[in-house]
């Protein structure tokens, strides 16, 4: 039991340096994240960002040299190296983090971006955002400012499977900005309530309606088919 404990937390802190070293190279990629999978035959190293032209690199040269370093640094078996498009950036809250971090460098306003970045996330389809921007945004003295819409869960059981929160940092002269994104994406919430439009409960009942007339179809079938067998019991002799 102790060496499968050891293993898999082995396998965890493997996975979670991959994870570290990757951020850190291709945050300008917006990185989202790695999965990794062990096979018969090596290791199928899979890479998310909402950029994975600036991953793959010039004939995939930089996808060489990852699958190098994940060999002869990380010691995985015989890595097979694939670059995926984040299905919804979004609502991936690393890529929304590494997303204002990067507009923070070139120069545009933290509170700008910030609502940018907070209305494209609620317009995405998620239940709550929050963005805190902190460091030394407009004195000398580090302060930090929060924004927030919709819901937000900070414990909970919700907060295994809804809530994805991640933190990027900002390199400016005046010092480290310092981005934590939290995001409630859409899934199902006991305690979410949305009431519904006109059109959407006129297709409800459209669909009970069919539901119920096909359901009395079949009833009619059915009686038919039992009337049909017990006339033919009856007839015999």
């Amino acid at each position: 039991m102790v060496l499968i404990k050891r293993y898999f937390i082995k396998q965890a802190m493997q996975k979670t340096m991959i994870d570290e070293y990757l951020a850190k190279q291709f945050a300008r990629a917006r990185y989202s994240g790695v999965d990794i999978v062990q096979t018969p035959i090596g290791t199928r190293v899979t890479i998310f960002a909402e950029r994975p032209a600036l991953i793959i690199g010039a004939r995939g040269a930089t996808v060489r040299k990852i699958t190098q370093v994940l060999e002869n640094i990380f010691h995985l078996p015989n890595p097979q190296v694939s670059v995926m498009n984040v299905e919804n950036p979004d609502l991936d809250a690393r890529v929304n983090a590494f997303r204002i971090a990067s507009n923070i460098e070139k120069g545009y306003h933290f509170r700008r971006v910030a609502f940018i970045s907070l209305r494209r996330i609620m317009q995405a389809g998620a239940y709550g955002a929050e963005i805190v921007i902190s460091g030394k945004l407009t004195s000398e003295r580090a302060r930090f400012e929060k924004y927030r819409a919709g819901k937000i869960y900070k414990t909970g059981e919700h907060t295994d499977y809804v809530v994805d929160r991640a933190i990027a940092h900002a390199l400016l002269k005046k010092g480290i900005i310092g981005v934590q994104v939290t995001i409630v994406r859409p899934g199902t919430l006991g305690d979410h309530v949305r009431i519904k439009d006109d059109k959407e409960v006129a297709d409800f009942v459209n669909s009970l309606r069919e539901q119920r007339k096909a359901e009395e179809e079949i009833e009619e079938i059915l009686e038919e088919a039992e009337e049909e067998i017990t006339g033919e019991k009856t007839e015999e002799p």
